[in-house]
């Protein structure tokens, strides 16, 4: 008789394991070009397609790291494309994510408004400059650029205003001389050049000559240890988006479009979303030297008192092994 219950008991055990598995998938998403692997891999269904039998792909838009932290921290979502500022404060604040994959590398730009009389970085002096929000990348990014020309902004002593507006949002802002400049994640820069901004520093110009790390693909870890095999789906579908992305850039350019339009109900014409994938370095690697060297950045601009310890903060062994 008890010789009987263990078949039954094993398919219970095996039945109670397998209800533990998470059905969907809850990744978050930016309507950027930084986020083409993701946007791409959502509008192909090219994620979808690498997930495990029956579990859903639930996608989320969000428009800044702010956002996407809040909803890491509230359980809301189990994976998402982000920049790496935000997702360090993260972390170092206990929110249970990792770096599983890089995305994009550069693909932010600062432009100023044409008539504002900005056209150097010294010419912000005394200016408004719109990022994504208070400790993103680009805030980060704009404080270095801010302390290499000798100043400062006004919650640091100094005269430059640094006000957050979401990317979409920044072309009406410019039209509203709301701000005088932008630094901001493409394609909003190429949006606001084609409405008369002027470009004040590419990509290249910001920090490392471009060879820096814009965008991560992060992960909660306790929905990864539950769900191994949905984050090495989401892996794959994250390769595969990377590689169509680099095989046809006629093809990306639609996607991305088509998921940006689906988000926020604007759609970049081709030539910007030529300019902005031009301006922006899809991969799954990170440079690691960069990304302490943006780390010790954000020390420095205030958002946090320490740096994370990168071998805890990223993760990048399964990827490696799935990029062969």
């Amino acid at each position: 008789m008890k010789r009987a219950l263990l078949p039954l008991l094993t398919l219970s055990l095996i039945a109670s394991a397998s209800a533990q598995q998470a059905k969907e998938l809850r990744l978050g998403v930016f309507p950027n070009v930084t986020h083409a692997a993701g946007l791409v891999g959502v509008q192909r269904g090219l994620i979808q397609k690498n997930l495990p039998d029956g579990v859903k792909l639930v996608v989320k838009e969000f428009a800044n790291g702010s956002q996407i932290n809040e909803a890491f921290a509230a359980g809301a979502i189990d994976a998402a494309y982000v920049g790496p500022g935000p997702a360090m404060n993260a972390f170092m604040r206990g929110v249970p994510i990792q770096v599983y994959a890089g995305a994009a590398n550069a693909g932010a730009v600062l432009v100023a408004r044409k008539d504002s009389g900005v056209r150097t970085v010294k010419g912000l002096a005394g200016k408004k400059v719109a990022v994504p929000t208070r400790g993103s990348t680009q805030d980060i990014s704009l404080r270095h650029l801010l302390h290499e020309n000798g100043l400062k902004a006004t919650d640091e002593g100094g005269t430059v205003s640094i006000v957050p507006i979401d990317p979409a949002n920044m072309p009406a802002a410019f039209a509203a001389k709301q701000v005088d400049a932008a630094l901001v994640q493409e394609p909003w820069g190429a949006v606001m050049e084609t409405q008369g901004a002027k470009l004040i520093v590419n990509e290249k110009g910001i920090w490392e000559g471009g060879n820096y790390t814009t965008t991560v693909l992060t992960v909660n870890t306790k929905y990864a240890a539950a769900n191994a095999d949905t984050v090495k789906g989401l892996l794959k579908g994250h390769l595969a988006a990377i590689t169509y992305i680099k095989g046809s850039n006629a093809g990306a350019q639609k996607a991305i479009a088509e998921q940006i339009y689906t988000f926020t109900g604007k759609r970049p014409n081709t030539n910007e979303l030529f300019k902005a994938l031009a301006r922006t370095r899809v991969t799954w690697d990170i440079n690691l030297k960069t990304l302490a060297e943006y780390a010790q950045l954000n020390k420095e601009a205030g958002f946090a008192r320490d740096v994370p310890d990168l071998n805890r903060f990223v993760n990048l062994d399964l990827i490696r092994s799935l990029a062969k």
